[in-house]
């Protein structure tokens, strides 16, 4: 499927990777690694924006969530478990596949489609959504402005966009591709460092697009507990907050 920000390179890419997605050692691992530090700043915000007390167990009860490059599903069924309808959108079909299959075995009611956020004829009767969720994927887009403004299309008003992606510095050259790469811990490919967007270059993308970036915070390695951390330096990684300005 050829549409507008879809790189047919980048699709092949992750579908290659689709079966091995849930594997917790697998070619995915450094997801798996990276997620729970994700879900927390993502609970986290939700609480923030909808006056959540961090106890309730289901804070996205009654809302319509959507993340965008989902993937296999890896942060669509917690968006599920915390109690929202989730959607999960893939330019790659076998991740598609790979994500209802596992929902189906988890118990969970998630529709996954295969297609482009930025396609008007397919993303237009998918409607909006409270929560937009997109997590590394605005670096493997054709055009990101126009992937943006296709996200903020699905935001509901008062809505919530959370977005994460890596910096494009020299650390994130040196670690995230080429180090990462070469000990296997990201399969060879995965990354075009010139891709990389900065956080300046975020905010000027959103401003476009209609949004204000709320909150922004690095991701980087927490060395005790060999995962991943929110805070601190956007040299590597950082997600972000956005809403309609």
């Amino acid at each position: 499927m050829t549409a507008p920000s879809i790189n047919p390179a980048e699709a092949a890419h992750f579908n290659a990777l689709a079966a091995d997605w849930w594997n917790p050692e697998g070619s995915s691992a450094m997801l798996h690694r990276l997620n729970p530090a994700r879900l927390a700043y993502i609970r986290a915000a939700i609480d923030r924006h909808w006056g959540g007390d961090g106890k309730t167990l289901r804070p996205l009860a009654g809302k319509r969530a959507i993340d965008v490059g989902c993937g296999a599903g890896l942060l669509a069924e917690p968006l599920a478990r915390l109690g929202a309808e989730v959607t999960g959108v893939d330019a790659a079909q076998e991740n598609v596949a790979v994500a209802s299959a596992h929902a189906a075995a988890s118990g969970l009611a998630i529709r996954y489609e295969h297609g482009d956020i930025a396609d008007p004829a397919f993303a237009g009767p998918l409607g909006t959504f409270d929560l937009v969720t997109s997590m590394e994927v605005i670096e493997h887009v054709v055009d990101p402005s126009t992937f943006l403004d296709a996200l903020a299309a699905r935001l509901a008003d008062g809505g919530l966009m959370i977005l994460s992606t890596p910096n494009r510095t020299a650390a994130s050259r040196l670690l995230l591709v080429e180090a990462a790469e070469a000990v296997g811990a990201i399969p060879k490919g995965t990354h075009d460092w010139d891709k990389f967007l900065t956080p300046d270059e975020l905010e000027t993308l959103a401003t476009a697009s209609g949004l204000v970036v709320s909150d922004m915070t690095g991701i980087g390695p927490d060395m005790k507990t060999r995962g991943f951390r929110t805070g601190g330096s956007t040299a590597l990684n950082y997600i972000a907050v956005l809403r309609r300005a």
